[in-house]
């Protein structure tokens, strides 16, 4: 079992950025496909990036393609999430997610561990 802890997140005007950080402890972290998401009130979790067990694949939601990098140590057992050129409409809390296996998905329920988030808030 591997518990997740999101770090990083804060206010930043539109066109900032943000690097979030994602600490895992327990479980084996390298065999995880590690995810993002956001939430915002009254919405369903969205999916935002997803990286593989060795880094080696990415994918990103559309809304944030160029502007998000996703990236992981497996000796460090991290993940980050880079944000450039941040929206108001990025404004969320973030979650970092542990996959149940060991593939890439955007569908928050191949994910079995969260983290509690991390509030990010872009203003204009």
């Amino acid at each position: 079992q591997v518990q997740l802890v999101e770090s990083g997140g804060g206010l930043v005007q539109a066109g900032g950025s943000l690097k979030l950080s994602c600490a895992a402890s327990g479980g084996t972290f390298s065999s995880y496909a590690m995810g993002w998401f956001r939430q915002t009130p009254g919405k369903e979790r969205e999916f935002v990036a997803a990286i593989s067990r060795t880094g080696g694949s990415t994918y990103y939601a559309d809304s944030v393609k160029g502007r998000f990098t996703i990236s992981r140590d497996n000796a460090k057992k991290m993940v980050y999430l880079q944000m450039n050129s941040l929206k108001p409409e990025d404004t969320a809390v973030y979650y970092c997610a542990a996959g149940r296996s060991g593939g890439i998905s955007i569908d928050m329920y191949e994910y079995g561990y969260w983290g509690q988030g991390t509030q990010v808030t872009v203003s204009s």
